[in-house]
């Protein structure tokens, strides 16, 4: 009668694929010990009886006497028993040491995985606890509270970026209702007025749809950048001459000061979009009278700065940091009724970032003008 013995490797890795991390890992701990124990034990039974035996008879001791039986039986058995206890207190003392590693490994995992868990379920507040088992895991950590803070900003962008273009499309739809439904009941006629009203809505729809696919392209990096070298006193000289008609006819004075024209690698048509949007934006903000002041300065570690500083409205401290969001406005009614759609600094941040470069907003307050400074590395940075 034959008898199959199942065989057991497929079955303890089934097993041990189902359990847990720090479960595999206290058994490979438990098994390495063991094995290190049992082979110090192999090896003092093996070689100490007879490096003993050679020692009795070097001390001309006669092995076949009685003493010399004795004496090795009672090396024999103090070896059992010194090295049989050695090797427990050793196994014992090396296994509680794996048991509490692998303890705090497996809950600094299951909190990670909890979280990311949270994470994925939409809880983006979630953040993860410091484990204290190093800097690899003190790493692990902060990677997942930075990921989770990540896709809670972009969240709250995307809730408002809806919002925002429900609020921006509601108008130009609601004047193109009002307006075709008044033609139909023959309350209007479709006279020049009409027809230009009309065309405004339409035109600020499409403007919307291009700004929007604009700061699309701009945030995602996919707007093609071609950098040559060039200067940021020249960068700054073509902007100003750019914009100093459309200043004139408001009555605002633009200046350019170079204080120091730096070296730099940079796309001049994307550089000059974003002078463009800045100059663009302080003339919207610099009442009749105003003066915008455009300047160049190289600055340390390696960067040059241009800054766009004007003497017009300012801007509150609790504004400061949404400046560079999409469709946020400081002022929602006066951009509106200037034909702003609230992305050309979220772009104009895109394109900067995209060179490699940071910008920033610094104003005193309300009616204390609004600085934009822009930083950018200089050729062999």
């Amino acid at each position: 009668m034959n008898t199959r013995i199942p065989a057991s490797g497929p079955s303890l890795r089934r097993a041990l694929t189902g359990s847990s991390f720090g479960t595999r890992l206290f058994l490979a701990l438990t098994v390495v010990v063991v094995g290190c124990a049992v082979s110090a034990w192999l090896v003092a039974s093996a070689l100490a009886p007879g490096i003993f035996h050679d020692h009795l008879g070097q001390a001309g001791i006669d092995h076949n006497s009685s003493e010399a039986a004795h004496v090795e039986q009672a090396f024999t058995r103090a070896i059992i028993l010194a090295w049989g206890l050695a090797i427990a207190i050793a196994v014992l003392l090396a296994l509680a040491v794996s048991w509490y590693f692998t303890r705090r490994v497996q809950r600094s995992l299951t909190a990670v995985t909890a979280s990311t868990a949270r994470i994925a379920d939409g809880h983006y507040d979630t953040r993860v606890p410091s484990p204290g088992l190093g800097g690899e895991f003190d790493e692990l950590a902060a990677t997942v509270n930075e990921l989770a803070r990540r896709l809670d900003a972009t969240e709250t962008t995307r809730r408002r970026m809806l919002a925002d273009l429900g609020h921006e499309m509601r108008t130009p739809i609601a004047t193109l209702d009002s307006y075709l439904e008044a033609l139909d009941d023959g309350i209007r006629t479709f006279d020049d007025d009409t027809r230009a009203i009309l065309r405004a809505a339409t035109h600020r729809l499409g403007r919307l749809a291009q700004d929007i696919t604009a700061v699309s392209r701009a945030e995602e990096h996919l707007t093609r950048i071609r950098p040559v070298p060039t200067t940021t006193g020249a960068l700054v000289t073509t902007a100003v001459d750019a914009v100093r008609e459309q200043y004139d006819s408001k009555g605002v004075a633009v200046h350019s000061r170079i204080d120091d024209s730096a070296a730099v690698t940079v796309d001049p048509d994307r550089l000059g979009q974003v002078l463009g949007n800045l100059l663009d934006n302080a003339l919207r903000h610099t009442p009749n009278g105003g003066t915008v002041t455009v300047t160049s300065r190289r600055v340390d570690n390696g960067h040059a700065e241009i800054a766009v500083a004007d003497t017009g409205d300012g801007i509150t401290p609790d504004h400061l940091d949404h400046l560079f969001d999409r469709f946020y406005r400081a002022d929602a009614a006066r951009d509106r009724r200037h034909g702003g759609s609230g992305i050309g600094l979220t772009i104009t941040r895109a394109l900067v970032e995209a060179h490699h470069g940071r910008i920033q907003a610094h104003s005193e307050g309300p009616g204390r003008g609004a600085r934009f400074t822009v930083e950018l590395p200089t050729a062999g940075y």
